[in-house]
């Protein structure tokens, strides 16, 4: 990132936090009214479809935050935003402090995409934590791609039992950084630059193959299973402590793997989408993780396409993303060669039925 793009952004960090901070209250406020009020077994239930995901009661309340969040800062500048219920947005100042609609993104001002809670199925049950993803592109002619985000944070919303958060962000090329913080009066109690080091070992970890719907599930273990057979026979690895964990929260998923808790995270359902017609997919959208993989990136982690292609892909709403991540460079190349193996050897049944490794 140049001079430029950088001094543009300066001030952007502590704005966007303190609208994740207005995120986290909205939600966690929600989460307890709705266990409070009795109606936490109503809460799975979509109020509507988004733009690009179904919309739940606690999406709704923190959209409402982010409508107001981007009028008030369009009556001062101008800015396009995304978020996944309303699709892009393009807003400015008018006449007498009044907002008006902007034709396209050519207005000077920044690209923004928000995910104000990724990981709404875990939060909205209570069970663990969501994040919110902010993804910051600066002033550009066209749809911005995640090679143009300069800015990303992923603020974490915890769920009810929690004393504490956390809040991760970097700017690209400067390194990540992460702050651990009380949420009765957001004092600060850590913070530290992460790095991921060059610990290349194959077990002892947690390397998930992230299966979501149950009709991918049998080709997802398919290739898992061979690819931790190859990590036994050929590297010597203890597979007993290759540890699972289905956390459905692609923005998560990278938080963990920034943070050294994950080894690898195989985000395979929209490659493996193209692979079974007629087999149902729901792939990671753009807006889950192009902040989040920012982060993850300053942090050391790889992150990148099935086949290790560099990872590229348009913001928007519809576009599947798939996306294979390492904890470190050493980790990927040891490892990388295995999960081709798997993902070569899959075999794809024309009956419909669940393929198998070869």
């Amino acid at each position: 990132m140049g001079p430029v793009a950088r001094n543009f952004q300066r001030g952007w960090p502590e704005r966007l936090q303190d609208l994740c901070d207005e995120l986290r209250g909205t939600a966690r406020l929600g989460l307890a009214e709705s266990i409070r009020s009795g109606a936490f077994t109503e809460a799975p239930r979509p109020v509507r479809d988004g733009a690009g995901d179904v919309t739940f009661a606690l999406d709704a309340a923190t959209e409402s935050v982010i409508d107001r969040w981007l009028d008030a800062v369009a009556r001062r500048e101008p800015l396009s935003l995304l978020t996944e219920d309303e699709g892009w947005r393009h807003r400015g100042p008018g006449p007498g402090g009044s907002v008006v609609e902007l034709p396209g993104f050519d207005h000077g001002g920044p690209r923004i995409a928000i995910d104000p809670i990724d990981g709404t199925r875990h939060l909205m049950s209570d069970l663990r934590s969501a994040w919110t993803i902010v993804s910051f592109a600066p002033p550009g002619s066209a749809e911005p791609r995640l090679s143009d985000v300069s800015l990303g944070l992923v603020s974490e919303i915890p769920d009810t039992r929690a004393a504490r958060y956390r809040g991760l962000w970097a700017e690209r090329g400067l390194g990540a950084r992460l702050e651990e913080r009380l949420l009765e009066d957001g004092r600060l109690l850590d913070q530290r630059r992460l790095t991921t080091g060059q610990d290349a070992r194959p077990d002892h970890g947690y390397f998930s193959f992230f299966r979501y719907l149950p009709a991918q599930r049998p080709a997802l273990a398919a290739i898992e299973a061979r690819f931790f057979e190859r990590l036994a026979r050929l590297e010597g690895a203890d597979v007993r402590s290759c540890y699972d964990d289905q956390y459905i929260c692609s923005g998560g998923q990278l938080v963990l793997l920034a943070l050294g808790t994950y080894r690898l995270a195989a985000d395979l359902r929209g490659w493996l989408g193209t692979r079974l017609p007629g087999i149902p997919a729901i792939a990671t959208h753009a807006y889950d993780i192009a902040g989040a993989v920012l982060v993850a990136r300053e942090a050391g982690v790889v992150v990148e396409a099935v086949d290790g292609a560099p990872l590229d892909f348009p913001i928007d709403c519809t576009s599947p993303v798939s996306f294979v991540a390492w904890t470190n460079r050493a980790t990927g190349d040891r490892l990388r060669r295995h999960l081709s193996v798997a993902l070569e050897e899959l075999r794809i049944p024309t009956t419909g039925r669940a393929p198998g490794p070869g």
